[in-house]
């Protein structure tokens, strides 16, 4: 399956030397132009192995964290031309298989950002691997945010995502974190830029190489979403409009 928009899968890595190649052999033949991988200061070899892949690579001598990571991958993949953007994470946590699927949405024009909502029931979530807080946090967590945001997800936690190019050139990628908390910015501040979002499900794939949240930094992830949520009441009120709103033109 071939596009006529150019797409690009970008893959924010930090140790992955075990899972990364598992992860590009799923990608479907055919559909992607170009594979980046970004590392962050990684201690295995997950350099080595993605330049023997074949990917194009760039190094962070430094550990930027999983936003700043992100904000490389984006920024290259933009300079690259790119017309749809695929993030996946590089320990096989999500099923790149189903990449197809995630960016037929928006190629139909029908959104402009979708991502593979891991959440249809309590049993598969488990029985994939899913940490018992992991899903408590998820289940409490996306209510709460539909509400807010005015949405109705089955997920807002997950890492599978697909970008049309003028969602991240329109957004202020810089001043979001350069910790977990990124994604839930990105998000946030799309619903507020008034982008079309939608998700597709996708199968549950916890194991012990896969990098998740732990639970100490869960707490902090938590208490820095909420606070993205207040901000974003602020803004649609009219009241105080934090710079993760100040959209580009």
């Amino acid at each position: 399956m071939r596009t006529k928009k150019k797409t690009i899968v970008v893959m924010p890595a930090y140790n992955a030397a075990e899972t990364l190649e598992k992860t590009v052999d799923d990608l479907p033949k055919g559909l992607v132009d170009e594979v980046i991988l970004v590392d962050d200061a990684s201690t295995d070899e997950t350099v080595k192995i993605a330049k023997n892949l074949g990917l194009t690579v760039f190094i962070h001598r430094k550990n930027k964290g999983y936003g700043g990571n992100q904000k490389t991958c984006y920024r290259k993949a933009l300079e690259k031309g790119a017309d749809i953007l695929v993030m996946v994470h590089p320990d096989y946590q999500y099923d790149s298989s189903l990449t197809g699927e995630l960016i037929k949405p928006i190629l139909a024009g029908r959104f402009e950002l979708m991502f593979g909502s891991r959440i249809r029931t309590r049993k598969e979530a488990l029985g994939g691997g899913m940490p018992w807080y992991k899903y408590f946090l998820n289940r409490l967590l996306t209510p709460i945010e539909n509400i807010i945001l005015g949405v109705n997800f089955s997920e807002h936690l997950s890492g599978f995502r697909a970008y049309k190019r003028e969602v991240l050139e329109k957004l202020p990628l810089e001043k979001f974190s350069d910790d977990f908390v990124f994604d839930q910015q990105l998000m946030v501040s799309a619903i507020a830029a008034g982008f079309k979002v939608g998700e597709i499900p996708v199968p549950v794939r916890y194991f012990s190489e896969s990098s998740s949240i732990r639970f100490i930094k869960g707490g902090k992830f938590l208490a820095q979403t909420f606070w993205t949520l207040f901000l974003f009441l602020l803004f649609r009120l009219g009241i105080y409009r934090s710079e993760i709103f100040r959209f580009k033109k």
